[in-house]
């Protein structure tokens, strides 16, 4: 079952730096907005976005595979359809323990594999509410 007690939420908000798939350079949207929000909380925020020139004054990575920095968190900012890939992509990691996916984001056969592997799953929750509800 994905996280859903406050306790367990608060902790999974410990987790720090978080990468942010599906990061967005315009900062009308979501994907900016709450990334931004959290950066200003002090959270180390790692921009995933191929598309993307520059997010925060520093050149996102087209995928998590190449992120080079530990990475605790995985936020994800992509349609339900592109969890499962993004899932593979986390479980090639050692250093994420949890993946978060954003309001209207779900696909439970991705969750089970995520908690499969004894990591956290957070699914269908805004971050940023989280945060300012629990922390």
């Amino acid at each position: 079952m994905p996280v859903e007690s406050d306790d367990e939420l608060r902790e999974v908000l410990e987790a720090d730096p978080i990468a942010v798939v599906g990061c967005s350079a315009t900062p009308a949207k979501e994907a900016h907005q709450i990334p931004k929000y959290m950066r200003k909380r002090g959270y180390e925020i790692i921009p995933v976005n191929p598309y993307a020139d520059e997010i925060f004054g520093e050149e996102p990575y087209d995928s998590l595979a190449e992120v080079d920095e530990e990475i605790e968190m995985v936020d994800v900012f992509r349609p339900s359809d592109e969890v499962a890939g993004i899932v593979d992509e986390v479980l090639e990691r050692d250093d994420v323990d949890v993946v978060w996916t954003q309001l209207g984001i779900r696909d439970r056969e991705a969750s089970e594999r995520v908690e499969e592997s004894g990591r956290q799953y957070v699914e269908d929750r805004c971050l940023k509410v989280e945060y300012q509800r629990l922390m």
